[in-house]
């Protein structure tokens, strides 16, 4: 059973940038997509971008333009590299599989807080 720890998050300010890793304890290589997904306080967990085993990748349109994800099967690690980042962008980010049907829990996340 794979878990996942999502870590790198931390206090920019807006136009700032960090790139978060989800790292896996098995392989993900049978995964077909992962996903990173954030939750704002008050707000319901959303989805930020996907990628699949092959490397096609897919953003919400809030994010379109500035985030990047990647996937490393060797490292069984997942990341998402954000740029120009936002106040909105504030949330904790998770990562796991996508579409995510309870195959996996989730983690504790990683904090992204972005403020001047």
């Amino acid at each position: 059973q794979v878990l996942f720890v999502e870590s790198g998050g931390g206090l920019v300010q807006p136009g700032g940038s960090l790139r978060l890793s989800c790292a896996a304890s098995g392989s993900i290589f049978s995964i077909v997509a992962m996903g990173w997904y954030r939750q704002a306080p008050g707000k319901e967990r959303e989805l930020v971008a996907t990628i699949t085993r092959g490397g096609t990748t897919n953003y919400a349109d809030s994010v379109k333009g500035r985030f990047t994800i990647s996937r490393d099967n060797a490292r069984n690690t997942v990341y998402l590299q954000m740029n120009s980042l936002r106040p909105e962008d504030t949330a904790v980010y998770y990562c796991n599989d996508y579409p995510h049907i309870s195959r996996f829990d989730w983690g504790q996340g990683t904090q992204v807080t972005v403020s001047s």
